[in-house]
């Protein structure tokens, strides 16, 4: 079928074409291996490798992907990193390959091996090619994944590879890289919490604080309060707690994260705790969350604890599932 529309095509349209003809008659879904074999004609097309061989191999490794064809996948992969260097911009090259490691991530943690594989074939690429910024960024793909897993040592490699990475050549933290340094102690941070490693946890939180040169994304302040908040629990700091808790809420709620909402829980339990009188669904930021379904149950709480009603109170700790107030 696909011999049929290159001799057709070739002669009249430019490889753009032949490729946009190949995804519009939807070869892809109808007829994976015509596609496949379309696409490597258009890789075979260009004198050189360009813009369009790369969009073929890409559509290629994802096609492969889907078909659980992962040494053939890993094989076009490794052919389309080799056009990062000259065949085409910097920018489309970084959205296409985080396009691709979304794609592969989605589903990988059932096979580690080509994971592992994956990432590794990336990150070489990525330092052959000088591209810090996107190996930084795919490193810390790589942690959260980890994470996820809950493989802390593997993610403990790639931490120290980070920091370094934002050091100076004396070994001290590059102010200059305030932002990057923020975004690897908020899942180092995540990691601490997890592990209940209290005292590097605080340490870690602490020069997060400190950093004042860095406009990180509100979403890794939302994380570093969020632990925070969670530290301070545990040390029974309630007043500190609740500060946390309602800075990451604010951080979440510009991200429009949905980890706000969990956050408000934490402050309101935060505030019963300090025995405080001020009720945090009265203030501006807080108070259109107030009657949201998820919440509904904290602010009866919170409202039976301030007109010390003991029996209502116990009422809608037995009455509310534990995931509804907390």
């Amino acid at each position: 079928m696909w011999i049929y529309i290159f001799f057709l095509f070739s002669d009249e349209f430019t490889v753009s074409r032949v490729l946009c003809s190949i995804l519009e008659k939807g070869l892809v879904e109808t007829d994976p291996e015509g596609a496949l074999a379309g696409f490597a004609e258009v890789v075979a097309m260009e004198p050189e490798k360009a813009e369009w061989g790369f969009k073929a191999l890409k559509q290629t490794v994802k096609l492969y992907y889907r078909l659980g064809k992962y040494k053939e996948m890993m094989d076009a992969y490794r052919e389309m990193l080799t056009y990062i260097k000259s065949a085409v911009t910097r920018n489309y090259s970084e959205k296409c390959i985080n396009n691709i490691m979304d794609f592969v991530s989605g589903s990988a943690s059932q096979n580690f091996s080509l994971l592992r594989e994956f990432y590794q074939t990336t990150l070489k690429a990525l330092e052959e090619a000088k591209n810090e910024r996107l190996w930084f960024k795919t490193n810390l793909k790589l942690c959260k994944i980890w994470f996820d897993m809950g493989e802390y040592g593997r993610m403990s490699k790639i931490l120290k590879e980070l920091h370094k990475s934002c050091q100076r050549e004396d070994g001290t933290d590059d102010q200059k890289k305030g932002s990057q340094l923020l975004e690897v102690y908020a899942i180092e941070i995540q990691m601490y919490t997890e592990t209940k490693n209290n005292k590097k946890l605080k340490q870690l939180y602490q020069k997060a604080l400190a950093i004042k040169s860095a406009i990180p994304h509100p979403r890794i302040m939302g994380i570093i309060r969020e632990c925070g908040g969670k530290m301070h629990m545990a040390e029974r700091q309630w007043a500190d707690a609740a500060t946390d808790f309602f800075e990451a809420f604010k951080n979440y709620d510009e991200a429009g994260n949905q980890r706000r909402i969990q956050c408000l829980k934490y402050l309101v339990l935060a505030n019963m705790l300090m025995e405080s009188e001020v009720n945090p669904f009265d203030g501006q930021e807080a108070k259109p969350y107030k009657n949201d379904p998820e919440i509904l149950a904290m602010t009866n709480l919170i409202a039976a604890y301030q007109r010390n009603e003991i029996i209502e109170f116990e009422k809608i700790l037995k009455v509310k599932l534990p995931s509804q107030l907390l």
